[in-house]
């Protein structure tokens, strides 16, 4: 039986600045890593030849799809668990969590049979013909590893639901640095020159199929850890018993916020595609090029939000079960504090060193030519940093309390139904070009973080007056 008092659950409902730091910064620490991974990943790769980038750039949007759908079956049921930690509902967190487990399993059983039986055609019609063998090669292996996918990023949310942030960290952490480790060794062959005339001892010479074994084994390395904690060392809060599923609040809950959060992910891809297009249309395939390196270095510089949201989430969960609204607004307030002035520091340090940030992603002489372009993109839209704090934060209170289709509408806001229109606006009616994005994406960032500030607000200060009436009418 799991133990009700864990360390992590004490931290959950201890004192809430304390808690968001605790809970946050392990990680901010894994999605750092995580990022690095994703470099590294890009560089090895890159060393077999562009067909080898296009297979895994043909791939990349159903691995975004599976990760949308895995983070949000676990951000659902992760939200549910964290209102039940706070209801003291040991027996409920158990049953959410095991019946999440469950519906990540069987879609990522059906993931896996769908795209693999019409693996071919899909990249067919995608117009993979120039890149379709590696492409194949590639996407049948991953494929594969589907139930992976979906299990990696739902049991993580799971524990960090629980306070249990240094385990989920070190669950990334192994998933990461193995995989930076063994893809040179499956993509490449024995003695080998890469960098620096750098020569692996030993190298399985697998090409681009190399990478998507390194890749499933990583993976599957993290999902053990997971599965050992989870299921056999039994050390954590929530509990998993297929006789506890018969509740049809658990699956009402788990699809309240995970719906709308798978959502939120997907229309990340959508804004991403519209950009391109825009960009496309205004500045050809340099523009894209440019945008494409630039908004890595973005995601570098929003990690530290993605980090702090998953400590709002579970921090704002618990509260909200226990009914100590005091504790939400400050768990909030603090966090929007912390997050808006790590990101202006982030947002001074990327204007001031602009050159010397794009240097590493032009050093070779084919992307020299980019290095003026990135240094103005990383200028302009470093100032929609601190924006990011509002949006991101806030949307992890809603789905902390329980109102996931509010989250979804504030990243909605700022997506597809701001920054897209403003982007336009800006590059192709006011013939701003490239710069006229960048000043869509800050515009339409600000914009969105100032609704979903004041709207998160008005939320918990409802939730106070409710409960201070209820209090009233029983007094």
């Amino acid at each position: 039986m799991s133990s009700y008092q864990t360390a992590g659950v004490k931290t959950l409902m201890g004192d809430p600045k304390k808690a968001i730091v605790k809970l946050s910064i392990p990680m901010i620490i894994a999605m750092s890593v995580q990022t690095l991974y994703n470099l590294a990943d890009a560089v090895w790769v890159s060393g077999i030849g562009q067909k080898a980038l296009s297979a895994v750039g043909f791939f990349f949007p159903f691995m975004m799809a599976g990760m949308a759908i895995g983070i949000g079956i676990g951000t659902g049921g992760g939200a549910s668990v964290s209102r039940r930690i706070g209801q003291k509902d040991h027996f409920g967190a158990s049953g959410v969590a095991s019946l999440s487990i469950l519906i990540v399993v069987i879609s990522g059983i059906i993931y896996t049979g769908i795209f693999l039986f019409f693996n071919r055609s899909i990249f067919i019609l995608l117009g993979a013909e120039g890149s379709l063998e590696e492409t194949l090669s590639y996407s049948t292996i991953m494929f594969s590893g589907g139930i992976l996918i979906f299990f990696s990023f739902a049991a993580n949310s799971l524990l960090r639901s629980e306070g249990d942030a240094n385990r989920a960290m070190m669950a990334m952490l192994v998933g990461a640095i193995a995989n930076i480790v063994l893809d040179p060794f499956f993509i490449y062959a024995s003695n080998q020159p890469l960098f620096f005339g750098l020569k692996l001892p030993i190298g399985l010479n697998l090409g681009i199929a190399g990478a998507a074994y390194a890749t499933v084994l990583s993976m599957m390395m993290s999902s053990g850890l997971l599965v050992y904690w989870l299921f056999f060392e039994k050390k954590t809060y929530i509990s998993f018993r297929l006789n506890k599923l018969n509740d049809p609040s658990y699956l009402r809950d788990i699809f309240n916020i995970g719906l709308p959060a798978t959502v939120s992910q997907i229309s990340m891809a959508f804004m991403m595609g519209f950009l391109t297009v825009i960009i496309s249309n205004v500045a050809g395939d340099i523009g894209v090029a440019v945008f494409t390196t630039g908004w890595r270095i973005v995601m570098v510089a929003i990690l530290p939000m993605l980090g702090m949201m998953t400590a709002v989430l579970a921090v704002s969960g618990a509260a909200f079960g226990a009914k100590q609204f005091d504790k939400l607004r400050t768990a909030y307030l603090y966090a929007l504090k912390i997050g808006i002035i790590i990101e202006l520091i982030i947002t001074a340090a990327t204007y001031l060193l602009a050159p010397q940030i794009t240097s590493i992603f032009t050093w070779s002489e084919s992307t020299q030519t980019l290095a003026k372009d990135i240094i103005e993109l990383l200028r302009l839209i470093c100032l929609f940093f601190p924006a990011a704090a509002g949006g991101i934060l806030s949307s992890g209170m809603f789905q902390g309390i329980g109102k996931g289709f509010k989250a979804l509408i504030i990243t909605l806001l700022r997506t597809v139904i701001l920054i897209v229109p403003f982007a336009f606006l800006f590059a192709i009616t006011m013939n701003l070009k490239l710069n006229g994005v960048y000043f869509g994406i800050v515009v339409g960032s600000w914009v969105s973080a100032i609704v979903a500030v004041i709207w998160a607000l008005r939320q918990i200060r409802n939730l106070e007056n409710q409960f201070s009436q209820g209090l009233e009418k029983t007094a």
